[in-house]
């Protein structure tokens, strides 16, 4: 039996969290050098998927673990296309668009529809804190959108951040199932999977756009193809397995909590390294932090009942052992 170190479980989200922090501003500069989301989605699905696959066959059981049932498959491809394929590619497209900051906080809604989702979907009991969540969580978001002034925010990323946030609200919901079914690092692992033939699959389909040159050159003087080695092994690998091993001594919720270091993070990194354009002003900041306390009342409202109906209210990484998780 492993003993629990919550002060380790903690370093480890806090960490994994950073990597994917830094993964926003990494993909940004990629997607800056003239690489497509897609073709950014698929670089990092492939390679995700082949480091991966290597960890499953040299860890015990070994290739015992990726043994996959007929009724397994259409659970892993549902997962790993909602949570690896069209939630990162959203997210790509709406930090091409917005700041990495106000991108991600438009994605970490999905804890809330998950929420909301378990009140009326399933009729599940929540605390009366869900729906002061809900309410900081809108007031938050129309801060960072400023509704009262012109709504400078580019409208198609908007629109891609929220539909980040509802496709990673599908990948908890099919994850709740997939980790009762096997393993959560198989699990990632065939999801990768999934998601890397789906970018194969849609590269063959949109032949002859986004060509891979620019991964020959350069983005303020870094490598493309650095660049976008971080985002397989440091932006995807590293942090998954840090959160899955974080929930040996962590609960769920208490993963995802920390877990919101990870916008806080992304956002003085973007502001950073990619300059003014990044920069939220009072009232944007104000309201990711109204946005960040209104998922965290989310995060802690559902009440367990005696028969767990499958859905854990988390972050993204909730998908890893809901998995929880930061950024699929």
């Amino acid at each position: 039996m492993t003993t629990r170190r919550p002060a380790l479980g903690v370093l480890m989200v806090i960490l994994s969290g950073a990597l994917f922090a830094v993964n926003g501003t990494v993909s940004k500069l990629v997607l800056r050098a003239g690489i497509e989301s897609p073709q950014l989605t698929l670089i990092r699905a492939t390679g995700a998927f082949a480091g991966l696959l290597l960890v499953s066959l040299l860890v015990r059981p070994g290739p015992r673990r990726l043994r996959v049932t007929p009724r397994q498959l259409p659970l892993l491809i549902a997962y790993g296309l909602t949570g690896f394929f069209l939630t990162p590619m959203l997210y790509f497209s709406a930090i091409s668009r917005l700041p990495v900051g106000i991108a991600l906080l438009f994605e970490y809604m999905a804890p809330l529809l998950v929420a909301l989702w378990a009140r009326f979907g399933q009729r599940q009991r929540v605390r009366p804190r869900l729906w002061v969540g809900l309410a900081l969580s809108l007031a938050g978001l129309g801060c960072v959108a400023e509704v009262w002034g012109e709504l400078k925010l580019d409208g198609l990323g908007v629109l891609a951040g929220c539909g980040a946030a509802a496709f990673l609200t599908l990948y908890y919901l099919f994850g709740a199932r997939g980790v009762a079914q096997r393993d959560t690092l198989s699990l990632t692992t065939w999801a990768f999977g999934a998601a890397a033939v789906a970018g194969m699959l849609t590269r063959l389909a949109t032949a002859g756009t986004g060509g891979w040159a620019p991964l020959g050159g350069s983005s303020d003087g870094i490598p493309v193809a650095l660049l976008c080695g971080y985002v397989v092994v440091l932006g995807s690998i590293v942090p998954f397995l840090l959160v899955a091993a974080a929930q040996r001594h962590l609960p769920a919720t208490s993963v995802g909590i920390v877990g919101m270091v990870e916008p806080v993070f992304a956002s003085a990194i973007a502001w950073a390294v990619l300059g003014s354009g990044e920069a939220l002003n009072a009232a944007q900041l104000a309201g990711g932090a109204l946005v960040l306390v209104g998922v965290m009342l989310a995060e802690t409202a559902r009440i367990a009942d005696p028969v767990d109906h499958g859905v854990v209210v988390g972050t993204k990484a909730d998908a890893q052992d809901i998995a929880v998780g930061t950024h699929p």
